[in-house]
Formats: structure tokens, C-alpha cells, sequence
């Protein structure tokens, strides 16, 4: 599958992206508010970076007992709770009076209950669509995503002008709505992919048989860490450019949206698994101009620049899928997205914590400095496995078949 034509055709792709863009429009629009919210009562970059971030540190909890439930729970069911439990907690989080403690407690109950949410909806895709079109697929995912947050961002720094941070989270919540019900009336009601119980040891046995070979673990680092640091650096623009937090966050998703286009729909597919390592180092090395403190058109080039390289990972994706079978791909993807968000929340964590210290710019170069050597330490050990022989009689990150438990 080579075209957007195809790609539409497929029977239940429209409603799941519209679906995926409600919920993402509204994380976007209630991010931006909360975060700007925090930072008005608080004055601290770090609260601020936090609680616009824990969700995803709180991932991290999910991940480790919930995460089962991706293959082993109804996907419509389980992405129309979702929503739902996200516009209620969204709600919450819009009360007057509301203390920061508070906040934080919504914001991390809200990243666990999401820790499902990849999983179920990668796994998902992954059925919609063939095999010849999932990268496509993907990137169209993304690409979405890329272009709700630059329109998301641009809006709500607008809304953020013309309303309170507490009516910008009301709006949030009603889209979370509408992302139940696209969800509820756009899609079939599919059977669990896998048979079983959720449960908390099936979450960790299988866990334990995705982590089993060091050629995923190195695909899983790939797409957690040097991602992590970035978007942990990325959490500073509200108290980098108060002003324009809204507008560098657009022009990141522009870049984004431009990366995917080009990787999912230009690249060759022979050539896709050669541009892991250069599309990573892309996403870090022009944050390391921002040890000059430029100002906000000159922050807004970088930052477009720099999220051309969040395509690197549809190319890990399509690596790691090529080494899953297909009743483990929900959890397969689920703990890439877990992982990928709780490495985010900790890059916002010790980004904040930098900007605490020194300033929001000094720990923004910091953060791609790292986000660099993540990337090229990662690289070598991928050279020196492949200079390594292979055992007879195996390929290389092949898992075992599964075996069916609870």
C-alpha cells in the first residue's frame, strides 16, 4: 500500500483518525492551559514542565500492571473509557480552588488509566490495515498528531488570550467527549487479540518476552530515550518564551508533520532502515544553538527543524513490529508507548529540574547534548551486534511462540 488512496479506502481508517484527532486536539488545548495555569500560580519552570508531563511519567506504573489489556481487552470498549475517564478528569482539573496537589494527583491518574491507550490503539492499526500498509498508516497517524498539536498550540495560545486556563480545560473535556463518541459509533466492536485474563503477571511475563532479546531492547531505547530527553527539553517553552510557548509548540508540530510525510510516503522502504541514527541526531543537535538564548523567530527555525527527526520513529516501528508476532503486536506497541511517554515525563522531571538550576536555555542544550549521546552509544552497540555471527538455525530478535496463559 503506496498511496493515500488505498490508505483511506480501508474500511474503519477515517473514523479511528478521527477518533485519534479529537483526543489529540484536546490534549494538546488542556496541556497548553494546565501548564500555563501552573506556571501563573507557581512560577516555577520545573511545576510547570511537571504537570504538563506526569501523565506520561504515570505511564510508567501502567505499563508495569496494566498493559496486558492491550491485546486481552475489547479495543472499542477499552478507547471509549478512555476518553471518557480523561473528559471527567479534565473537568476536575478546570475547578476554582483546585490546589496543586490536587492537580498533580488528576494529572497522574490520568497517565495511568492512559498507559492502555497506545497499546490498544497501535494494536488496533495494526489489524485495520495490512501489512504493506502499516508504515503508511503510521505516518498518517502522526502526521495527524503533528498537525492537531501545531493547530492545537496555535489555538490555545490564542484561547489562552481571549479566555481563562479553566474554560481552555472545559473545551479540552468536551473533545475528550467527542472522542468517545467518534470512537463508540466509527468502529466495529472487535474481539480481544489475544485469549486470557488481564492481568498483572501476564502484563510482566510478556513484558519480559518483548525485553528477552537485545536487538528489540536496543529498538525499545531507541525509540524511549533520545525522544525522552528532547520532549523533556521541549516542556520548557512555557517558561523559555511565556509569550510564545504556544507558537514554538506549533512549529515543532510542523516539523514533525513534514518528517512523517516525507518518511511514510517519499523514502523507499529499502532505504527507511538506514535513517534511524541520522533522523535521531536531527531531533538533538539544533537544540544545542539554544546555549545563545535566540530569540523567538530563531528558537521557532530550531525547533521546526529539530522534529523532522521524531520520524525516526516510524522507521524503529516498522523494525520492531518486523521482529513481533502479530498477537503480541498491542503489547509490543503499548510498551513502546509507555516507555516512550514515562522517558518523556522523566526528560520534563530532570529538564525542569536543570532549568530550576541554571535556566531554561541552558537545560534545553543540556538535554540535546545527552539526547546526542544516547544516540550515537546506541548506534555503535547496533554496528558492533551486527559485526557479531549469528547462531545457526536463528534470526536475529525472533521471539519464541507465546505461550497462553491466564
Amino acid at each position: 500500500m503506496r498511496s493515500y488512496r488505498s490508505l483511506f479506502r480501508t474500511p474503519e481508517f477515517t473514523p479511528f483518525l478521527l477518533s485519534f484527532g479529537a483526543f489529540a486536539a484536546a490534549q494538546t488545548i488542556g496541556g497548553l492551559a494546565l501548564g500555563t495555569l501552573v506556571f501563573r500560580a507557581t512560577g516555577s519552570p520545573l511545576l510547570s514542565a511537571v504537570s504538563m508531563f506526569a501523565p506520561q511519567l504515570a505511564q510508567l506504573l501502567g505499563g508495569a500492571f496494566l498493559l496486558s489489556g492491550a491485546d486481552r481487552l475489547p479495543p472499542r470498549a477499552v478507547l471509549t473509557a478512555l476518553a471518557l475517564a480523561f473528559a471527567a478528569g479534565t473537568a476536575v482539573l478546570a475547578l476554582p480552588g483546585l490546589p496543586v496537589w490536587g492537580v498533580f494527583g488528576v494529572v497522574l491518574l490520568q497517565g495511568l488509566v492512559a498507559s492502555l491507550g497506545g497499546g490498544v490503539r497501535g494494536g488496533l492499526l495494526n489489524e485495520i490495515l495490512t501489512k504493506d500498509g502499516y508504515v503508511l498508516g503510521r505516518s498518517v497517524y502522526n502526521m495527524l498528531w503533528g498537525l492537531v498539536q501545531m493547530v492545537g498550540f496555535a489555538a490555545g495560545g490564542a484561547l489562552l488570550v481571549l479566555l481563562s486556563p479553566r474554560t481552555c480545560l472545559l473545551l479540552a473535556a468536551a473533545l475528550y467527549v467527542v472522542s468517545a463518541l467518534v470512537t463508540r459509533l466509527g468502529l466495529t466492536a472487535r474481539p480481544p487479540r489475544a485469549s486470557g485474563r488481564p492481568s498483572v503477571s501476564a502484563t510482566w511475563r510478556t513484558n519480559a518476552l518483548l525485553w528477552s532479546s537485545r536487538p528489540r531492547r536496543l529498538v525499545y531505547l531507541g525509540l524511549w530515550v533520545p525522544n525522552g530527553l528532547i520532549v523533556g527539553g521541549d516542556s520548557l517553552y512555557v517558561s523559555y518564551a511565556p509569550e510564545a510557548a504556544g507558537a514554538l509548540y506549533a512549529f515543532g508540530a510542523l516539523g514533525m508533520f513534514a518528517g512523517d510525510m516525507a518518511v511514510g510516503r517519499l523514502v523507499p522502504p529499502a532505504l527507511r532502515p538506514r535513517l534511524a541514527t541520522p533522523l535521531r541526531l536531527l531531533l538533538a543537535v539544533p537544540y544545542l544553538f539554544f546555549v545563545l538564548r535566540p530569540g523567538v523567530a530563531l528558537s521557532a527555525v530550531a525547533v521546526t527543524v529539530a522534529s523532522v527527526g521524531f520520524a525516526a520513529s516510524l522507521v524503529l516501528q516498522e523494525r520492531l513490529m518486523s521482529l513481533t508476532p502479530d498477537d503480541l503486536a498491542g503489547q509490543a506497541l503499548g510498551l513502546h508507548a509507555t516507555g516512550m511517554a514515562a522517558m518523556q515525563g522523566v526528560g520534563a522531571v530532570l529538564a525542569g529540574t536543570l532549568a530550576q538550576l541554571t535556566s531554561p536555555a541552558t537545560a534545553m542544550t543540556l538535554m540535546a547534548v545527552a539526547s546526542v549521546t544516547v544516540t550515537l552509544t546506541l548506534a555503535a552497540l547496533g554496528r558492533r551486534d551486527e559485526r557479531q555471527p549469528a547462531v545457526p538455525g536463528t534470526r536475529p530478535g525472533t521471539l519464541p511462540e507465546p505461550v497462553a496463559t491466564d
